[in-house]
């Protein structure tokens, strides 16, 4: 479900139409977060570490109102919420992706996981479903401990879906750290709002029992 922001009623209408006349209104922000708890709780609950942040981004960005924003022509949607499109490799070394329905329950979105990859069965599925705006894109690059990522968009359409991407995980004074990387529209979001969901998110890493 979703509903029509007032845009001349809107607090950030003057920043929305400052940022939707540019030709890339995108902006990134890297960061690490500290993983020491959840990666110590994963593992002692053989929970998969890649899931378990699909599920951790998910949430977290489902839980910001600007995050469910989507620009559709003119318009302005808010979406009850929003479901992840992640990319995971196939047997022959090249990216799927996976779309999923989000819920808050961990076990019953670790299964609707577990059943949609199964569902593809190692082939390679790269298309658009159309009319859904209701997703945040995500992936991980676990080969390196990136600082700084940038994803493709399309700059003909208007492209509102935020990008969520982490790296590989090191440790720095006998901390776990990993690199993440928040990529959005600028006419639906400033950097308040991307700041708001790395606080969060390093909250809810800290304290994975309650959200696991």
């Amino acid at each position: 479900m979703k509903k029509y922001i007032d845009i001349e009623s809107w607090p950030r209408k003057d920043q929305y139409k400052l940022f939707k006349q540019m030709d890339y209104p995108h902006f990134s922000i890297c960061a690490n977060v500290d993983i020491t708890k959840m990666y110590s709780y994963i593992k002692e609950k053989d929970i998969s570490f890649f899931k378990a942040m699909v599920f951790f981004t998910s949430k977290i960005a489902n839980n910001i109102t600007e995050f469910k924003y989507r620009m559709e022509g003119d318009k302005v949607a808010q979406y009850d919420f929003i479901h992840p499109s992640f990319t995971f490799l196939t047997q022959s070394e090249v990216f799927s992706f996976c779309n999923v329905d989000y819920t808050d329950d961990f076990s019953c979105f670790l299964k609707r996981v577990e059943e949609n990859i199964e569902l593809l069965n190692g082939k390679v599925d790269i298309e658009d479903e159309p009319n859904r705006d209701d997703r945040i894109f995500i992936t991980s690059i676990p080969w390196v401990s990136f600082t700084s990522v940038t994803h493709p968009i399309n700059l003909s359409s208007v492209d509102s879906i935020p990008r969520i991407a982490w790296g590989k995980y090191f440790e720095e004074n006998g901390k776990l750290k990993l690199p993440v990387s928040v990529q959005v529209n600028h006419s639906m979001m400033d950097g308040l709002h991307v700041g708001r969901y790395f606080s969060l998110l390093q909250d809810s890493l800290d304290d994975p029992s309650k959200n696991l």
